[in-house]
This record gives structure tokens, sequence and C-alpha cells, in this order.
């Protein structure tokens, strides 16, 4: 243990190790000075090492001077390398060995603590501070301890929703509705999921349409929810579904105009998804080119006007999937598909809500808790017959037959044109929606169970009477309750009043 370069000589004796030994420990050397606190093994430790650093090479070279410690005494001789025990303070005193923390055997007695102020305990003490980089980290007598925690003794700990209730002053909510998978007195017989993919063409994956179709929006003064889905004789089968859902916003402000189109394609036609999404995009685009002036006539409640004009955009967009269809070698009657829109004006102070279409399907509107059937009807022709407009009289006023019907069917004129096939009449309604109604437009396939099942529209009536309009995924449980015997596509757009 000598160092390096060095012989080291003193007055114990001639051995170099005796002679080391007794320089470091002879009791008349008071190299490190009087310790103000309790010796230990780990201050003894620090003393030596700080000893022996400073005969080594390198000791005459000039050291910076240390950092003065305010809680060294005045006169207290301080190595320049020694770690040094802050002195104690009244408010924390070194705990004795009688306290069960005390130094280890071997070690001198510690001073006893002044009996004046009382002996805090050894959790309270406060830590040494080591005064230099390099120093080991030393507790000495000092035991750490591990924080309290914040939970008292005896007190569990509550739950969130509870914790929740309780600073609101208000109690627990209550559970939610359980979901119902089916109404009626027997289940579906297909099951709730999806099983079979369509099939896919590598080089037409544009005509690839997914299962469902969710989407929801706010402006103004309602509220929208838009859902299409694939329906369970479908998704057995791995057929594509054949109803298409647009959304669209034109405008901005009080002036938006937010059209909804849905349209089903011919069940038994190859391309009646593809029909479908044609005659929604057609629509989407006329209205969107018009936007500014159906906007104006909705705000100003002119109805005649908009009648007008949106059936001449239906047959525009109608007459286009026709020529689709010839263009492609295709049978009108197989490439065609039944269309239902709804225009809302984005002003809230306009109440306005426009349904227009051509086929089938169902308008209904929710109101305190009763469904009532808004459907327009088909118009009749009324009146007597004129010339060149419905069937000529068999007989005149005086009894006399015009002609004798022998049953020869009439060939047709080689001049004139095949007549048409009969078209789908034009379906328009204007409704003024009341704070609280829910506008229900649907296709064949949500309008039909919603007619001929009680269960269906109790249910739908509790579940969309609150004070709040139902959010996305909700929405999406409520319109995929099934009913036994119904197996179509369900697309159904709700609009909810503030």
């Amino acid at each position: 243990m000598s160092q390096q370069g060095g012989t080291p000589t003193g007055p114990t004796g001639p051995g170099p190790e005796d002679d080391w030994w007794g320089q470091l420990y002879d009791d008349a050397s008071d190299d490190t000075g009087p310790a103000p606190a309790a010796d230990s093994l780990d201050d003894r430790f620090a003393s030596a090492a700080g000893a022996v650093n400073a005969g080594g090479p390198g000791a005459d070279a000039p050291q910076p001077p240390p950092a003065p410690d305010p809680r060294d005494a005045p006169g207290t001789p301080v190595l320049p390398t020694q770690r040094r025990t802050p002195p104690p303070t009244p408010e924390a005193v070194p705990p004795t060995p009688s306290s069960g923390t005390g130094a280890p055997a071997g070690s001198p007695p510690a001073p006893e603590p002044p009996s004046d102020p009382p002996r805090p305990d050894a959790a309270t003490a406060a830590p040494a501070v080591p005064s230099g980089p390099t120093a080991a980290p030393a507790y000495g007598a000092w035991t750490p301890v591990a924080p309290e925690p914040l939970t008292p003794a005896g007190d569990e700990p509550e739950d969130e929703a509870a914790a929740a209730a309780r600073a609101s002053g208000l109690g627990p909510l209550p559970p939610p509705l359980p979901s119902r998978a089916y109404v009626g007195t027997r289940p579906p017989t297909y099951d709730a999921e999806p099983t079979a993919l369509p099939a896919a063409d590598p080089d037409d994956l544009d005509a690839l349409v997914p299962d469902t179709v969710l989407d929801g929006a706010r402006y103004g003064a309602c509220t929208l929810r838009a859902v299409s889905v694939r329906g369970d004789s479908a998704r057995y089968r791995g057929e594509p579904r054949r109803d298409a859902l647009l959304t669209a916003r034109f405008g901005a402000g009080e002036r938006a105009l937010v059209l909804v189109a849905l349209a089903t394609g011919v069940r038994t036609a190859p391309g009646a998804h593809l029909a479908a999404a044609e005659v929604c995009r057609w629509i989407g685009a006329a209205v969107g080119r018009s936007h500014e002036r159906l906007t104006a006539d909705i705000r100003a409640a002119r109805r005649a006007d908009l009648k007008a004009g949106l059936h001449r955009l239906t047959d525009r967009g109608l007459g286009k999937l026709r020529a689709a269809a010839t263009e492609q070698g295709l049978d009108p009657d197989d490439y065609a598909a039944t269309l239902r829109c709804l225009l809302l004006s984005g002003d809230p102070e306009c109440r306005t809500r426009v349904f227009f279409g051509v086929g089938p399907g169902g308008l209904f509107r929710l109101r305190d808790r009763e469904w009532q059937d808004i459907e327009p009807e088909v118009t009749e022709v009324k009146g007597e017959p004129v010339l060149g407009f419905g069937s000529p009289p068999h007989e005149t006023p005086d009894g006399d037959r015009l002609t004798m019907d022998l049953g020869i069917p009439t060939p047709p004129s080689p001049y004139e044109p095949a007549p048409e096939p009969p078209r789908e009449p034009f379906r328009f309604r204007t409704s003024v929606a009341r704070p609280g109604d829910v506008l229900l437009m649907c296709g064949t396939g949500f309008a039909e169970p919603l007619r001929g099942e009680p269960g269906l529209r109790a249910h739908l009536a509790d579940r969309w009477s609150g004070p709040e309009p139902p959010g996305l995924t909700a929405y999406l449980a409520d319109t995929q309750v099934r009913v036994k015997g119904y197996a179509d596509d369900r697309t159904a757009v709700a609009v909810w009043e503030a």
C-alpha cells in the first residue's frame, strides 16, 4: 500500500508499512480534525482515501481551493479532496445506536445529543449531502425511508366513476339500455355477421364496394346520420351490396346545401351496385351545379319551382343511366336503379326539408314517440280522357259503341317508335320540421321491416326519442336490429331536429 515512486518514512519506525499506518491512525495526529458528527465506517474510509491521494504524485501541483461550506465551523482544518459530513442541526440530530440504526460494531461511541431540544425520529433525520462530484454516496447512520402512500390508512381507493359523480354532486349514470340483436318471436335464419366476401376482378378493383358505409354531420338546426349495410342474404352468399349512399355538402355557412342520395340496383342484375353508384354520382353532380338556386328556393319555400327543377334533374340522371346501359350492350331494364334524395339547408332558421326521387322506399317521421308514414303517394290520373292522353271511351254519351273489339292485336306501325315501358312516377315532398322531430328516409330493405314489424318501430322510438341524437356507432347498431324474413340491404338516413 505504498505510494508510487515514493518511500514513506516517519517517526514511528523503520518499516515502511508500519510507518505509514502509524502516520495515518496515530492518536496524536490531527490531520482530519475533530469529527463534529458520529464517526462511522464510511467516514473513516473517506478520510483514508483523502489522506492517500494527498501524498501521491502531483501533490505539489496547485489545487483549486474548495468551495467554502457554511456548515463547517471556523478554524477546522479541511483537506482539499476530503468529504466532510455536515454538522448536525438542532432540527435534525443523527440517531443514536439505541434507535435501531446506529453505527456498526467497533466504531467509537457517538456523543450524546443535547437534552434540551427533542430528538427527532430516524425517519425524519436529514441525509448527508456529498460536497464533491466524485465522492461516493454514503448515508452513515441515516437510512432512506420509503415515501408514505397518498391514501390514508384504512381508506380504499374509490372508483373513478364514483369519484366523478361525488365531485359533481350528481348520482352515478344509469346503465345503458341493452342492445337487441333482433325483434320478433324468432331469430333470423342468417348469421348476424358477414360470412363471405364478393368475388373480385383483378382488372376492375374499383368495382368493389365495402360491406358497410357510415357517415354523419351537423349543420344548421339538424343532425345527420346515414348508414348503408349489406343484407344478411348477400353476406351469406358473397354478393356485393346493391345499395349506394352519397352524402355531399355544397357551399358554406348559411348558404350551404347538404345532399343525401341513396339508390338501389335491380336484384337480378350482375352490375346492380355499379348502376346504383353511378346514378348517385350523376344526381350529386347535377345538384352541386345548381346548389345556389336550390338553396334560395328552399329558404324562400318556393315549392313549385323546386318540384319542377328537381324533376328535370332526376330525369336527366336516369336518362344518362339508360344511355350508359346501351353503350355497354346491357338491357336498360337490368342496368337501372331507384333513387331517393334529401336536401337540407345550412341555415339554422330554415327548417324546410325537401325529399324527391323515383322508385319505392320509405319516408317516415318520428314525432312525440309516434311514427308517421309520410311517403308521397303516386299521382293518380283524374278527369275525363282527352285526345292524346288516356284511353278513348268505349261508347258515346248516348250509348252507341264506336268500334267492336275483336281481341286482335294491332301490329306496330313502322313509322312510329316503339312505346317505352312505363316509368316510375316522380316523388316529391316538402315538410317543415319541428324541434324534436326525426325524419327518416330509407330504401325498401329498411322500410319493409319498419312497416311490417311493430316491435322494430317501438324499439327505434325508444332509442331515438332522447334529448340527444345517437352517435355513429349507436346509430349503426340501431339500424342493424334484425327481423326474421327481411334480409335485404339496409340503407337509412335520419335527421334529428334540435
